[in-house]
């Protein structure tokens, strides 16, 4: 029983920690994996296996792949939507940073790095995500239309979606040898 309950308040620890950790301004995830069935280089090839094949957010641009370092880095690009005074919703592309890293004793990756696109005709220009939020909610209209809530939390699932899916991936390896 006193282990069921310990169990209960570490997750509740966990939980509200992570919470916390999208409060503060840092939107993004990060995990470290440990996995001692493959070698950094399985693992490299895995990671560039799910960027390559379902990273869905496009465009796309890979930055860094370092087969050496393990070590691949890809920009990507979605939309968060914000609400008009009339009750609209406005699309606004947002930029992130997908990193992973190979470990000898396993992986780490992380999603963060968010940019805003203010207009999606200039994609070059953009601008630091916790900017925007602090100017939506310095908005006079920002009491009805709650876009700095709205925002933080779109990214904020973003990047647990991506990070949800990249796990996912990494942890469906195919199965070796053959079936006798």
């Amino acid at each position: 029983m006193k282990k069921l309950v310990r169990m209960f308040l570490l997750g509740g620890l966990l939980a509200a920690s992570q919470a916390v950790h999208a409060q503060d301004g840092q939107i993004g995830y990060s995990e470290r994996v440990p996995d001692d069935s493959s070698d950094k280089a399985a693992l490299y090839k895995r990671a560039t296996e799910w960027v390559e094949n379902h990273f869905t957010y496009a465009p796309k641009s890979i930055t860094r792949a370092d087969a050496a370092k393990g070590e691949v880095r890809v920009e990507g690009t979605a939309s968060v939507k914000t609400a008009t005074p009339s009750g609209q919703m406005k699309e606004r592309p947002v930029r992130f940073e997908f990193i992973f890293h190979a470990l000898p004793t396993g992986y780490d990756y992380s999603v963060g790095g968010f940019q805003l696109v203010p207009d999606a005709s200039k994609p070059a220009e953009t601008v630091n995500f916790d900017e925007f939020v602090a100017q939506l909610a310095t908005e006079r209209t920002n009491d009805r239309t709650h876009n700095d809530r709205r925002v933080t939390a779109q990214a904020t699932s973003l990047a647990s979606e991506i990070a949800m899916a990249f796990r996912s991936f990494m942890n469906s390896r195919p199965a070796e040898g053959g079936v006798e």
